[in-house]
C-alpha cells in the first residue's frame, strides 16, 4: 500500500534528524541554457564561513543546453550562498556562475556582464527591487484550483484577496515565505495577484548586483517548495490567454541622487534616457513579452514608451508619493515574469548610470541567441 505524503514526511524527518558528523551538506545551483535552475549537491567536511572557502565544481553542460558533447565541462564557480531552509543546520545552498573551460563566462552567464556595470557604478548606489508575479498550475498542466474543464468568475475578488474561492495554495506561498526568510534572503513582501492562483513576492531593496542573486535563489527555493505540495510553477508572462492578467516582474529603481530631497530631477533625466532606448530594452525584458504588453491588464503598448504619475498603463510609473515628496525611486512595468533578472538590472544600470568599456548588454544577450 503507498504511503501518504503526511506518511512520506514523516519517514523522511527521521533521517533529516541523523547527525552529519561535521560534514555539511552544500547544493550547488545555477542557470541552464533554457533560463530554468538546475541543482545538485556536494558533502564538505567543514562548516563553510566565506564565500572563498567554497570550491568550483562542474558538470555536464551537453544534458543542460549550455554545451556540446565533445566538450560538454561547464565550471561552476560559487558567487554567493544561503542557510539551507530544507537541510537546515549548517547546511547551504550555493548560487554558482557558469564559465567554460577555457575560463570565459559560459554564453548563458549574464551575471558576468552585469557585474562590471555594478563595479563601474559603485558610486552611484544604485538600489533594485524586483515585483515577482507567477501562476501556479497542477501536474496535468491546469491552473491550479481553478474548475475542471471551467474558469472562476471573472477578475476582480482576487487581488490580496482573503477567502475560500479568492486564494489558492496559500500553504505553499507562507512556506516559501519562510524558506526565503530563513535563507536571508530580502525578501520583501508577498500578495495574492489579479488573475486567480497568481502570486507576486517582492525582493529587494538590493545594491547592485545582489538583486539578480536573490532573485534567482527566491526562485529556486520556490520551484522547491512547490515540489513538495505537487504544484507547477510558471514564469509565462501570459499563461492563460483571453481577459486576464499576465505576469510580470516590475523593477523598481533609484540612485543615491534620486532619494535625497530634490532626486526628481534625478529621476526625470533617468525616465527621458529610458525613452531613447526602449527597443534594447524590450529585447531584454523576457520572451513572449508581446503577448503581455497590449495596452491591457494594467500594462503599457510594447511599441511605444510612456510615463506617468501613479499610472499602472505606462512603461514607467512614478509612485504618487515620490512625486508628492519629489525625490525617491521609479517602477519599470514592462519586464515580464520570465525575465533574467541579471540582464534587467544590467541594462539599466547601463542606461541611467553609462555604459563601460566591453560591456553592452543587449550584445550579451545578442551572444546568447547566436
Amino acid at each position: 500500500m503507498a504511503e501518504t505524503s503526511v506518511e512520506k514526511t514523516q519517514i523522511l524527518q527521521k533521517y533529516l534528524e541523523l547527525e552529519q558528523r561535521g560534514r555539511i551538506i552544500a547544493e550547488y545551483v545555477w542557470i541552464d541554457g533554457t533560463g530554468n535552475l538546475r541543482s545538485k549537491g556536494r558533502t564538505l567536511k567543514k562548516k563553510i564561513l566565506s564565500i572563498d572557502q567554497l570550491p568550483e565544481w562542474n558538470f555536464d553542460g551537453s544534458s543542460t543546453n549550455q554545451a556540446p558533447g565533445h566538450d560538454s565541462d561547464i565550471y561552476l564557480k560559487p558567487v554567493a550562498y544561503y542557510p539551507d531552509p530544507f537541510r537546515r543546520g549548517d547546511n547551504i545552498v550555493v548560487l554558482a556562475a557558469c564559465y567554460n573551460n577555457d575560463g570565459t563566462p559560459n554564453k548563458f552567464n549574464h551575471r558576468h556582464e552585469a557585474a562590471k556595470l555594478f563595479a563601474a557604478h559603485k558610486d552611484a548606489e544604485i538600489w533594485f527591487g524586483l515585483e515577482q508575479e507567477y501562476t501556479l498550475f497542477d501536474m496535468y498542466d491546469n491552473v491550479y484550483g481553478w474548475p475542471k474543464g471551467g474558469f472562476p468568475a471573472p477578475q476582480g475578488p482576487y487581488y490580496c484577496g482573503v477567502g475560500a474561492g479568492k486564494v489558492y495554495a496559500r500553504d505553499l506561498i507562507e512556506a516559501h515565505y519562510r524558506a526565503c526568510l530563513y535563507a536571508g534572503l530580502e525578501l520583501s513582501g508577498i500578495n495574492a495577484e489579479v488573475m486567480p492562483s497568481q502570486w507576486e513576492f517582492q525582493v529587494g531593496p538590493c545594491t547592485g548586483i545582489e538583486l539578480g542573486d536573490q532573485l534567482w535563489m527566491a526562485r529556486y527555493l520556490l520551484h522547491r517548495v512547490a515540489e513538495e505540495f505537487g504544484i507547477k510553477i510558471s514564469f509565462h508572462p501570459k499563461p492563460l490567454k483571453g481577459d486576464w492578467n499576465g505576469a510580470g516582474c516590475h523593477t523598481n529603481v533609484s540612485t543615491k541622487e534620486m532619494r535625497k530631497p530634490g532626486g526628481m530631477k534625478y529621476i526625470e533625466q533617468a525616465i527621458e534616457k529610458l525613452s531613447k532606448r526602449h527597443a534594447e530594452h524590450i529585447k531584454l525584458y523576457g520572451s513572449d513579452n508581446d503577448m503581455r504588453l497590449t495596452g491591457r491588464h494594467e500594462t503599457a503598448s510594447m511599441t511605444a514608451f510612456s510615463s506617468g504619475v501613479a499610472n499602472r498603463g505606462s512603461s514607467i510609473r512614478i509612485p504618487r508619493s515620490v512625486a508628492k515628496e519629489g525625490y525617491g525611486y521609479f517602477e519599470d512595468r514592462r519586464p515580464a515574469s520570465n525575465i533574467d533578472p541579471y540582464l534587467v538590472t544590467g541594462i539599466m544600470c547601463e542606461t541611467v548610470c553609462g555604459a563601460i568599456d566591453n560591456a553592452d548588454m543587449t550584445k550579451e544577450f545578442e551572444r546568447e541567441s547566436s
